[in-house]
């Protein structure tokens, strides 16, 4: 098999596989209440560096207990959500002309910190480390897997991002924790 042959298969079996996951979901939440490019970018690089490691080392993966990665990644989304519930009071400047623009780079990291955890051990990592094995081809399935997971980032980006200039700032707040809440629970109970 050629190498854009495994690159196409690894990009389709990828693109498929995330476009419903939780990781899509959390980027797509946190692009209605930031800007477009430090979403991306920091969904991006914590999607790259996720591939690299299942591509790396995704038989030690399969080693690792799979309810502790979901249990801990749950907890995480449940005090994400309990954190945006609560700030309230610094969303009432957000979304108004002469409000200021939450920092790039604090997006980005914030992004990035949500993405990184979200997608640990997740189907799509253990799929792209099944893939590496599968075809010994380790550089063609991480350009394959990490183009597939942007492809769907990016989606996710911009269909946030519409979705968050149409509704107001405190109510995607409440969806987004709401939203991150049942990831959260779904994650500790094991539906995820």
């Amino acid at each position: 098999m050629s190498s854009v042959a495994i690159a196409a298969s690894v990009f389709g079996v990828v693109f498929i596989a995330e476009l419903p996951d939780k990781t899509a979901l959390a980027t797509l939440v946190l692009a209605t209440r930031h800007r477009p490019l430090p979403v991306f970018l920091g969904a991006a690089v914590a999607l790259a560096i996720q591939s690299l490691v299942a591509v790396l080392a995704g038989h030690l993966l399969s080693l690792l207990p799979p309810r502790a990665v979901h249990v801990g990644a749950g907890l995480l989304f449940l005090l994400t959500a309990v954190a945006m519930w609560l700030k309230r009071e610094e969303m009432d400047g957000v979304g108004k002309a002469d409000a200021p623009p939450i920092a790039f780079w604090r997006s980005a990291w914030l992004v990035f910190g949500v993405v990184f955890v979200a997608e640990w051990g997740d189907l799509t990592q253990l799929v792209t480390a099944a893939l590496a094995a599968r075809y010994a081809a380790p550089v063609t399935v991480f350009l394959g897997a990490t183009a597939g997971l942007w492809a769907v980032v990016a989606i996710a980006v911009v269909v946030g991002h519409r979705a968050g200039r149409l509704i107001a700032p405190h109510v995607t707040q409440r969806i987004a924790a709401a939203v991150f809440a049942v990831v959260g629970v779904a994650f500790v109970v094991g539906v995820l």
